[in-house]
């Protein structure tokens, strides 16, 4: 898609159709990187935000089984 830089007060800025919004997902707060010849627009949230602090905050020991043995448990099998 092409478009061109549009004056804004004394800045430039590029209109985004809705098409294109919503193709990218995007929301009210976005994340711009600037580097020489590239500008990158991306969101701001992220999805899995918090799901590491979050882990760790659970406690697992409900969430496992207690330990059984199996059939080659105390057997005198050798390898």
């Amino acid at each position: 898609m092409k478009s061109r830089l549009v004056q804004i007060g004394n800045s430039r800025g590029v209109r985004l159709s809705k098409a294109v919004l919503d193709h990218a997902a995007l929301s009210e707060d976005v994340e711009i990187i600037a580097e020489p010849g590239v500008i990158q627009i991306r969101s701001a949230t992220r999805p899995r935000a918090g799901w590491a602090e979050a882990a760790a905050s659970v406690d697992p020991s409900p969430l496992l089984d207690a330990p059984t043995g199996s059939t080659f448990d105390d057997s005198e099998w050798t390898w």
